[in-house]
């Protein structure tokens, strides 16, 4: 026995050692468990990973298909499931930003709404009464707005969009976790909010870092909740100010009418009674509109089987959410403001953040939703397990299965496909990072009919562009200023629907002139603080003809593609003597992007912008000589590359 000890305690360790010692050391995912069936769609490696790039990020850069394959497509997709790589750069790039840290309380009293400003300024008597709706273009005003907000420390809301809209930029660009950067953009257009609606815009920045970001792989209840909870999600669709009958509410009001029957006709206390008998009835008042958005936009879909009933209960479900006050200047749309400060420390109030659960604005009766009943006297956690419910629902599963199945393998998924992503949906209770694993795993995802049949949206477009061209971006507002030109005005959707995510939305004749335009003029250094060496993508060798070019970098944009009959529909083109003028004309056109919510505001910005901002440097046909020199391009390569980039075959992905 002794003899056989030390072989057996040398064998524990080997063992110990290979099985348990890598789980401590390996900092990556682990080894997948899955195989891409790709060899039997008949792609070679570089063209399953042209598809993973294509699909999963926002544009394959200049090495990123060797990236892949050194990696391995499976062990690649895992780590950008996991979203850990390093990022120090986009870090860095977004540091500066307060959208990047304020919370909501100190974005909603360092950017408050301009009206509210305005209200300040007349009750400080820094600005006349009947100032405030005339002489806009007043010189005078506008300065005494700008050095009361420099006082205050407020600054306009739209320097707050401008750094929001940078850092996504920003982050679409350069992020090495592109994967999550996709899955942000697609789960925030699904449970989507929009500036242009009330205080929503004050909640937006935190809405997408801490509500959205953080649970884009993770289970699809904790989005469901959060985002439920969010005041940015609370102010949009209403349920803010929805309350209902409470048994509480009731008792205190009949035990009012009756003391008020009992006095006499002239007692001074009748009409103070009279007044809060009044405000309590205008305090309930059931809003649908979140109840509704939850099951057909959220969870079960349209058809995912309840009735306008359901939506009236699970309303009163979900009365008494609302959000805490916040910052120093309240902006009226919260009626909690009016007793929080009072009523917060009493028992059933519950608050998680910016959330607030009122007990005496919850409709307390009982309530039945798709079958499910809800006892009477519940509170806060009928809420909860309300959305749990809807999350974890059959419906749900199908639904969102097919949505992500159109966002990333076609406008019109096959339902086998979508029945896959259903049952581990269901199996793997809502985790959304096992379900884009089975999306991926199929066959149908790698498909003749999903290759390169999704259209790219303007913001996918230029962020491709910039990630294929591999270029550095100073401004990237400017970029934001074509994008909208382009048809999407990021954050500004109006309907709670979102932007729709197929082609046929994206695609007429006016877009593909301005994508074409787009093209133009990235690839010719028009769009300002945003610099490209067009050479470098080709190893500084320049091609000798218009026509060599087009292969070349038809090549190199649009690698592992078929290009024979895209270049020969391009070259044509090459000889248009009009080209470099329209490149100009384009540009010239693609005036700032204005957010449709801030014409209350513009006195407030055209002051700030006199006072704080430095002018915009002149153009000159000397200057774009010298960039395109400076940046290895010529007017034939910018000419080339812009008309790729506004190919038909381009917007494909």
């Amino acid at each position: 026995m002794r003899i056989l000890t030390k072989p057996i305690i040398l064998f524990g360790f080997i063992a110990f050692s290979a099985f348990v010692l890598p789980s401590f050391l390996n900092e990556g995912p682990a080894n997948p468990h899955f195989k891409f069936p790709y060899k039997q769609a008949g792609l070679t490696e570089r063209q399953a990973a042209a598809h993973l790039l294509n699909r999963f990020t926002f544009g394959a850069k200049p090495g990123d298909i060797d990236a892949v394959l050194k990696t391995g497509a499976e062990q690649w997709f895992l780590q950008q499931l996991e979203g850990s790589l390093p990022d120090d750069s986009v870090t860095s790039l977004v540091a500066s930003y307060d959208v990047s840290k304020m919370s909501n309380a100190e974005i909603s009293s360092t950017y408050p709404k301009g009206a509210i400003i305005k209200r300040m300024a007349v009750q400080d008597g820094i600005i006349p009464k009947d100032s405030v709706n005339v002489n806009k273009n007043d010189a005078v005003l506008r300065a005494k707005m700008y050095e009361y907000m420099q006082s205050k420390g407020i600054k306009p809301q739209q320097e707050l969009f401008k750094q929001f809209v940078n850092q996504k930029i920003y982050r679409a660009a350069y992020s090495n976790n592109q994967l999550h950067e996709v899955l942000t953009d697609f789960w925030f257009n699904h449970f989507n909010v929009s500036l242009t609606k009330n205080q929503c815009a004050e909640f937006t920045p935190a809405y997408e870092r801490d509500v959205i970001r953080p649970n884009v792989t993770g289970k699809f209840e904790n989005l469901v909740l959060a985002t439920a909870k969010s005041p940015a999600m609370l102010m949009y669709l209403d349920n803010a100010t929805s309350s209902g009958t409470n048994s509480s509410t009731l008792e205190q009001r009949d035990k009012l009418e009756r003391l008020r029957a009992k006095m006499k006709p002239n007692d001074p206390r009748k009409a103070e009674l009279l007044k809060k008998i009044q405000q309590s009835k205008k305090s309930q008042g059931l809003n649908e509109n979140y109840a509704r958005e939850v099951m057909e936009l959220h969870t079960l879909g349209v058809d995912g089987g309840y009735t306008q009933s359901d939506v009236t209960q699970a309303a009163r479900v979900l009365t008494g959410w609302t959000v805490k006050p916040m910052g120093k200047y309240l902006s009226g749309n919260n009626r909690a403001a009016d007793y929080a400060k009072e009523r917060l420390a009493k028992a059933g109030v519950t608050q998680d953040g910016d959330f607030l659960f009122v007990p005496f604005r919850h409709d307390d009766g009982e309530k039945t939703v798709l079958g499910r009943k809800f006892p009477a006297g519940g509170g806060y956690e009928e809420g909860v397990d309300l959305l749990k419910m809807l999350a974890h629902h059959p419906s749900a599963a199908k639904f969102i299965s097919k949505k992500l199945a159109v966002r990333f393998v076609s406008d019109n998924p096959p339902q086998s496909l979508i029945d896959k992503m259903a049952k581990s949906f269901l199996q793997n209770d809502g985790d959304i990072k096992q379900v884009l694993i089975t999306m991926a795993s199929a066959p149908e995802f790698w498909g003749k009919d999903a290759l390169r049949e999704k259209t790219k949206s303007p913001f996918e477009l230029a962020m491709s562009a910039v990630r294929g061209l591999d270029a550095t971006i100073t401004q990237p507002y400017a970029l934001y200023t074509w994008i909208t030109k382009m048809g999407q005005q990021v954050y500004y959707y109006q309907a709670p629907t979102g932007f729709p995510d197929r082609g046929q939305y994206w695609i007429n004749s006016g877009s593909l002139l301005n994508r074409m335009n787009f093209g133009l003029a990235l690839a010719s250094q028009r769009i300002p603080g945003v610099k490209i060496n067009l050479k470098a993508l080709n190893s500084n060798h320049e091609p000798e003809s218009a026509e060599a070019a087009l292969k070349t970098y038809s090549q190199l944009i649009m690698p592992e593609r078929n290009l024979e009959e895209t270049i020969k529909r391009l070259t044509p083109m090459l000889n248009d003597p009009n080209i470099d003028k329209k490149i100009g004309a384009a540009a010239e056109k693609a005036a700032p992007a204005k957010p449709a919510n801030m014409n209350e505001d513009s006195m407030l910005e055209k002051g700030y912008a006199k006072a704080g901002s430095p002018k915009k440097a002149g153009k000159n046909d000397k200057a774009f000589a010298s960039a395109q020199t400076a940046y290895g391009n010529n007017s034939m390569l910018a000419q080339v590359v812009g008309i790729i980039i506004g190919s038909p075959e381009y917007q494909r992905k």
